[in-house]
């Protein structure tokens, strides 16, 4: 897993990448009550607003962490946005993306940077 400055993971799966955010900003949310996902297929640049979460305490926007074009949502979080509580690292991914460029995934944290950087 790769994570960046804005509590996000990535993780790869075959030629795509799967995102979601960290337990840290699940946890930093609060209660989360309503998710509203990009459409797949669409291109996006990195930084560009993608996903809206509600939470009990404040409404966040997630980014694309890097270039590329999203080719699935999870719309299980549409019916039940408290799973990026339940299991952020996991059943909570919110997109699948393709890449522009793989080889930008080396420019993000890993594991043991994230930590510190959250420390």
């Amino acid at each position: 897993m790769k994570f960046t400055e804005e509590h996000e993971w990535l993780r790869v799966e075959g030629d795509e990448v799967l995102v979601g955010i960290t337990e840290h900003a699940s946890t930093q949310l609060g209660d989360v009550v309503f998710v509203e996902l990009p459409d797949a297929g669409i291109e996006v640049s990195k930084d560009e607003e993608v996903v809206v979460i509600e939470s009990v305490k404040a409404a966040s926007d997630i980014l694309a962490p890097l270039d590329g074009e999203i080719t699935e949502v999870n719309s299980a979080l549409e019916d039940n946005p408290s799973l990026v509580n339940e299991d952020p690292l996991g059943d909570a991914w919110f997109f699948k993306m393709k890449l522009a460029d793989m080889s930008e995934m080396d420019g993000l944290m890993d594991e043991a940077a994230y930590k510190a950087f959250i420390g």
